[in-house]
């Protein structure tokens, strides 16, 4: 995949960004960089390889340090519901902002 000067134009007008062309033009070959690495990635077979939990297990045995799940704040619901401007059903109401 590689993005033309239009594309870039498309997106930075999507982002209300105004570029300069120079800009536009290096803004282009850093995104078409981008996507090169991900192509070159891709390409690389994975089959059989198992997925890692932190990248460090590459080259030593780590154990994750989890905490303990349990519940370490008192509920304050009611509280925080006599805050809201509008409440239904223990949820917080908000004016509509998407169509």
């Amino acid at each position: 995949m590689s993005l033309t000067s239009a594309d870039i134009a498309r997106i930075a007008n999507l982002a209300r960004l105004e570029l300069e062309p120079d800009e536009s033009e290096r803004m282009r070959m850093q995104i078409n960089g981008f996507f090169d690495l991900v192509e070159k990635m891709r390409a690389v077979d994975t089959t059989g390889i198992e997925p890692l939990a932190h990248p460090v297990a590459t080259i030593q045995e780590i154990t994750l340090r989890l905490r303990e799940d349990r519940v370490s704040e008192p509920n304050n619901r009611e509280a925080n519901m006599r805050n809201a401007p509008a409440a239904e059903h223990g949820l917080f109401l908000v004016p509509k902002v998407i169509e």
